[in-house]
């Protein structure tokens, strides 16, 4: 992605861990792994595998002519053996590759190249967290407006809000961790998954299996998987959601950094957030990069599950197709959580403009609270009706709803003058706020120590 507009769309070290040297470098390291274990299971001799994994040094293969050939051969695999099998020297070559197909090489590349990709993105989301507990933790007093459909509901925190951020992190986190530690599995089939290569009773094909997976670090399936591909396709599904999540962060902070609202805006950077028209502008970048990012990466979820349609013991065409969407899912992921984490990370709060925009109505936003107030006296169907009527009489008349409450016959029948300004009062109708962000910060917490 390099030096195109898709390096906007990904981290420096997620197109690293899904660049062509990369892909390469896994692919070898499942050809060593492989000799490796059929030595320890006494099918090669320990010379042959020894020479073999000497040779699976990325530095020693060129890359750029692997995959010039791959287009014709179809595979990237076909090409590495046999450059493979040139450079190990004498007996030692007739044992490269032994017993596997292409898919297996390039199967378990895809599971060490997505281990990796899933590091790096718990590894960001776990800053993320962090960032929003902090501002969870320090927000949890600064009032400001809830909003439902775009418009002011009920009084919330920042704190709270910043919470909700957090909890949505958190499980992200949680489902990302779950996913590598169940969600991959090394594969080792052979020609159609019987691994009829390596034995005919079966027992050395199993053995190996579990050896190259001890090699490797990655689980043993029960079965080869060449054309089942739930595995991935659970992956690709989990870092759709995640790129989600962060949308949903990224546009709140957007909308919140809008001039009419000011709540909040993006820390200042040189040239960052300007305008080549306008010089006044500040714009959200982080936020705006995270969210084009999650578009993208939401985009090619789809192409993985279709792609789980696949023929007998090996596809045509869908398994093809994971080779570019899978890397660049995990690219377009990254680059969303990463705008997120700058986000949140350099995040300028306004609490005053906050505290202000939560007056903007004349007190409209406490209707729900001075209806709760009235209930227990008259029943909340006539509550609701004599709170939307005084409402009704507060839009447009320029007095606040304290002052038509106050006026109002039937409400100061049943409500004293104290007693109406307690449920106008942002501060006391927070609900269980509080509890929330303790919940959010406990998850989180337990999160980052597992």
């Amino acid at each position: 992605m390099a030096g195109s507009i898709d390096a906007l769309f990904s981290t420096p070290s997620m197109s690293a861990a899904f660049s062509p040297e990369a892909h390469v470098r896994a692919m070898l390291a499942f050809e060593a792994a492989l000799a490796q274990a059929e030595a320890r299971a006494g099918i090669i001799p320990q010379e042959a595998a020894s020479a073999i994994a000497a040779s699976c040094r990325v530095e020693l293969f060129d890359v750029a002519t692997l995959y010039r050939e791959a287009a014709v051969a179809g595979t990237p695999a076909i090409p590495l053996v046999r450059m493979l099998t040139e450079r190990v020297e004498g007996e030692a070559r007739k044992f490269v590759h032994w017993g596997a197909t292409s898919q297996d090489a390039i199967d378990t590349a895809l599971m060490l190249q997505m281990r990796a990709g899933l590091d790096l993105l718990i590894a960001t989301m776990l800053d993320v967290c962090a960032a929003c507990a902090t501002l969870a933790e320090k927000h949890r007093h600064t009032l400001m407006a809830g909003r439902t459909l775009l418009q002011l509901a009920l009084p919330i925190t920042f704190g709270l809000k910043a919470a909700r951020w957090l909890a949505l992190a958190t499980r992200q986190v949680h489902a990302l961790q779950e996913r590598r530690e169940k969600g991959l599995a090394v594969q080792l089939g052979g020609a159609a998954g019987t691994l009829a290569s390596l034995g005919e009773k079966g027992e050395k094909g199993l053995q190996v299996v579990e050896l190259l997976a001890a090699e490797l670090d990655l689980p043993v399936p029960d079965l080869p998987w060449h054309t089942e591909r739930d595995r991935v396709a659970g992956i690709a599904a989990t870092l759709g959601v995640v790129a989600g999540g962060m949308a949903k962060v990224a546009s709140d902070i957007a909308l919140l950094a809008q001039t009419e609202v000011g709540e909040v805006s993006e820390g200042a950077a040189p040239g960052k957030g300007g305008s080549s028209a306008m010089p006044q502008k500040h714009n959200p970048v982080d936020a705006t990069s995270a969210i084009a990012a999650a578009r993208l990466a939401i985009g090619v979820v789809p192409v993985v599950l279709s792609a789980m349609q696949q023929e007998h013991e090996r596809a045509v065409g869908g398994w093809q197709a994971e080779w570019a969407a899978i890397p660049n899912l995990f690219c377009y992921t990254a680059s969303a959580v990463e705008g997120v984490r700058g986000a949140v990370t350099g995040l300028q709060v306004d609490s005053a403009r906050m505290k202000a925009n939560l007056d903007l109505t004349g007190g409209l936003i406490m209707a729900e609270s001075l209806t709760m107030a009235l209930a227990p006296k008259v029943g909340r169907p006539e509550a609701y009706r004599i709170v939307q009527t005084i409402s009704n009489q507060v839009t447009g008349s320029g007095k606040t709803l304290r002052q038509v409450a106050l006026e109002d016959g039937q409400v100061s029948a049943v409500l004293s003058p104290e007693e109406i300004d307690a449920a106008l009062d942002p501060a006391r109708y927070l609900g269980s706020a509080d509890a929330f962000i303790d919940r959010a910060l406990a998850a989180y917490q337990r999160v980052k120590s597992s």
